[in-house]
């Protein structure tokens, strides 16, 4: 990933515009690389995460995405913005991020045996200010879990700072016999709906140099 001064390139054509990923997720960064997508900057938003009062599951995730776009837009004026949010839905429930082993463990009980919805929203800020988003939503099942399995996931840590307290991609797999939907949206982003939404708006990865 190069390093560029803010503002990308001004009046360089849409698709030639430089992508900039406003998330602190590692995992996205990997995502995006998987499918030989390099942003040309990673910039994390910093925003408030507080869910509002009643707020449900589907708008809350479209609210935290575009948020997070529009905190980075202004300092890159000509460039496509991406950002994203993941949510862990149990019925109407936002499961929270687990800063902390009780949170996790809360999180574990609740989701055994259960199915539970991960609401993945992208948001793309495009040169100009248009605002375009998706909202991707994929089921998840967990098996009941006994208090063991609990106990050795926990242990693990894979569970700090992962919605839902779980991470799909890590020892949970061997936690979950069914999933519907994207699988890398559970992991942290859609990266179908992603890539599609970007060659919609008109962004165009660069062309690798020749040998």
């Amino acid at each position: 990933m190069g390093e560029a001064a803010a503002g990308g390139t001004t009046g360089a054509p849409l698709a030639q515009a430089p992508l900039v990923l406003a998330s602190a997720s590692p995992r996205r960064l990997s995502l995006l690389r998987q499918i030989g997508i390099d942003p040309h900057a990673v910039v994390p938003a910093d925003i408030d995460e507080t869910p509002r009062p009643r707020e449900l599951p589907p708008a809350y995730a479209k609210r935290m995405a575009a948020e997070k776009a529009r905190a980075v837009a202004p300092a890159w004026p000509n460039a496509f913005v991406l950002a994203a949010d993941t949510v862990v839905a149990l019925g109407r429930r936002i499961l929270p991020k687990a800063e902390d082993a009780a949170t996790a463990e809360r999180c574990l009980q609740q989701l055994s045996g259960r199915r539970h919805r991960v609401l993945g929203a992208v948001a793309v800020m495009v040169p100009g200010g248009r605002k375009v988003e998706r909202l991707v939503t994929s089921q998840v099942q967990f098996k009941r879990l006994s208090a063991a399995e609990i106990a050795a996931y926990l242990a693990a840590g894979e569970w700090q700072g992962k919605a839902g307290g779980y991470a799909i991609q890590g020892r949970a797999a061997a936690l979950i016999p069914k999933i519907n939907g994207s699988y890398s949206n559970i992991v942290g982003l859609p990266l179908l709906e992603t890539r599609l939404l970007l060659e919609g708006l008109g962004w165009r990865p660069p062309v690798p140099a020749g040998p």
